[in-house]
């Protein structure tokens, strides 16, 4: 399990869990990549304990305009969207530059890209790119890439995923999250996608965990793990800084011996 992708309904908790799991891989002696794929949340650098993002990874390959006409000239030349690749070569870790890449303690970031501005058109291009990248993507053996996806289940439509090989969908104690998480394993199957796992996330009780599993369940999703409501990771996010969380970091611990036994 090299790529491991971070889906579920927006507010549910993603970018926290793909801290927590950075730095849970980290701490096993496995080097990290994070791949920020949602175009709208911007601060998942801050949680990573990065003072600012990398430049996006659709400027590496030439910026938005071109990015856009390279697409329009594929399409116009037959190729279906879903089968649009912008890439030429495979790419390593060590391949990319400076500054589309940046590095503290074992965790790395590259972001494709994000909407900053009213009338920027749609944000098409930066998962044709997010596909791009992860296709040709190609990790050491000490390696593993944790990709933040959008909220929602777009990305599933534009074929982001087809180049993961595990989904970890984040569920909140909510109706909607069930829900969102219910056409995400179901769209993850039709994929072909092996290992999907929904992690339970912002859990005060052990009923309410008992009681979401149950749900999961029912819509053919399998637990791997239970995160509890943590003070710290709220104060955290409030303020903007590098993410920690006694509780949830113990709680990540379990599901990464399931994940990599």
């Amino acid at each position: 399990m090299k790529k491991i992708a971070v889906c579920g309904k927006g507010g549910s908790g993603k970018s926290v869990i793909v801290r927590l799991l950075a730095g849970g891989i980290r701490d096993r002696g496995q080097r990290v990549l994070v791949v920020d794929s949602d175009e709208s949340n911007t601060g998942l650098y801050r949680m990573l304990g990065f003072d600012n993002p990398p430049e996006p990874l659709i400027d590496f390959m030439g910026g938005k305009k071109k990015v856009e006409a390279d697409i329009e000239a594929k399409i116009r030349s037959g190729v279906p969207e879903h089968l649009v690749h912008l890439m030429a070569r495979e790419i390593s870790v060590a391949d990319i530059p400076a500054p589309y890449i940046v590095h503290n303690g074992g965790i790395r970031l590259v972001t494709v890209g994000k909407i900053l501005m009213a009338l920027e058109g749609c944000a098409c291009p930066m998962g044709i790119v997010s596909r791009s990248f992860l296709k040709e993507l190609r990790l050491e053996a000490d390696e593993i890439a944790i990709v933040d996806m959008e909220a929602g289940v777009e990305h599933f439509g534009r074929g982001v995923e087809t180049s993961v090989d595990c989904v970890l969908v984040v569920v909140e104690p909510s109706l909607d999250s069930l829900e969102v998480a219910e056409r995400i394993g179901n769209l993850s199957t039709q994929i072909k996608i092996g290992d999907v796992w929904a992690v339970l996330n912002k859990i005060t009780s052990k009923e309410f965990a008992a009681e979401l599993t149950d749900e999961l369940n029912k819509r053919d999703l399998a637990v791997v793990g239970s995160i509890r409501y943590d003070p710290e990771i709220f104060e955290s996010c409030l303020h903007g800084r590098l993410l920690s969380g006694h509780v949830a970091e113990e709680d990540v611990e379990k599901i990464l011996d399931i994940l990599f036994p």
